[in-house]
This record gives structure tokens, C-alpha cells and sequence, in this order.
């Protein structure tokens, strides 16, 4: 059986990619790293999630831990609103590198199983990181699943994140509550 380095950003959006893989006959071996998750409690609870489950399919996970905060505001602070591609790059790069150093031909990632992402900007990201570390991106078009996905990690009691990750998604995530708080107490 073949193996595919799968970044994993989470185990629900995993649901809807390890089937898929496995029935082409390809093993997906799931790598953590995602410096974008914000805070600290939201980055450990996915983190968690997955390495939990993982053991339960027989899936190897490998981690590179890493809590990057400071190091992703810093990167992101200047143009806030297209935070994404520096995120995209540098979690698919630092994946196409850890391939390409650990015997991995592919890889592929969590991300494209997501409605809510820029599909186009993830697929350019791992295609430009590919080529960079001289390894294959198995694209796969994950998001036919992404529902049926997440219905079974909602089943299997997982731990379902409500926004992407970094701080200022969260803060978009609650942008309708902010603005009604703004008016009323801006009528006090």
C-alpha cells in the first residue's frame, strides 16, 4: 500500500479524507502542525482530538509541535486580511519539507476537504511548495464529504471547532454579536 503524508488540521475535517485514501489503496499518515491556532486551549483540544482518535483507525500521526502565536501575528499583522495565503504557504510548506526529509513521495492535506476555504489558494500553495522540496501534491477534491465528515465526527462525540483557527477568524466569527453590541450600548 502506497503512503501519503496527509497535513491534518483537525481530526473532523481527517473524516473526510482517510476513507477516500484508503479506498485507492493509499495510507494516510496524518502530520500535525498548525502554528495558526488560536488560543493556546483551541490549538490543544484539535491536537488532541486527533491524537485520540487516530490509534482508533490505525493511523500514524507524527507531530511538529509547535505554538506559534507571536510568530504567526507577526507574519499576518501587516495585511490582516489575507492572513490565508501566508497560512496556507507556510503550513504546506513546512509539510512538503517534512516529506521530502522523512522517505514521503506525497502528500496532501485536510484543507481541501473544507467549503470555507479558498480551494484555488490552498492547491497553489502545495503546488509551489511541491516543487520547491521535490515531492508529488496529491490533489483530491475532499470536499464531497466535507458534511457527511462532519456528521460522523459530531456521531463519534469529536471535538467540533467553530472557526478556522488563527485569532482574527475567530474574531470574524463573532463579528454579527460585536456589531449588536456596538449599537446597543452605543444607544446608552
Amino acid at each position: 500500500m502506497e503512503t501519503v503524508l496527509l497535513h491534518t488540521c483537525c481530526a473532523p475535517c481527517s473524516l473526510s479524507c482517510i476513507d477516500p485514501l484508503r479506498d485507492e489503496g493509499i495510507e494516510p499518515v496524518a502530520l500535525w502542525y498548525n502554528p495558526n491556532i488560536h488560543p493556546w486551549k483551541e490549538y490543544q483540544a484539535r491536537r488532541d482530538c486527533l491524537l485520540e482518535y487516530a490509534p482508533t483507525i490505525r493511523m500514524e500521526v507524527r507531530v511538529l509541535e509547535h505554538y506559534g502565536l507571536r510568530e504567526f501575528v507577526r507574519q499576518v499583522a501587516q495585511d490582516i486580511d489575507r492572513r490565508c495565503t501566508y497560512c496556507y504557504t507556510h503550513r504546506l510548506e513546512e509539510t512538503a519539507k517534512y516529506a521530502a526529509e522523512h522517505g514521503f513521495s506525497a502528500f496532501t492535506t485536510t484543507l481541501l476537504s473544507s467549503l470555507y476555504q479558498d480551494h484555488e489558494g490552498i492547491i497553489r500553495a502545495a503546488e509551489d511548495s511541491a516543487k520547491r522540496y521535490g515531492v508529488e501534491f496529491l490533489y483530491r477534491d475532499f470536499r464531497p464529504n466535507f458534511r457527511s465528515g462532519n456528521q460522523r465526527a459530531r456521531e463519534l462525540g469529536f471535538y467540533m471547532q467553530k472557526y478556522c483557527g488563527c485569532v482574527f477568524s475567530e474574531a470574524d466569527r463573532y463579528q454579527k454579536q460585536i456589531q449588536r453590541d456596538q449599537e446597543k450600548f452605543a444607544e446608552s
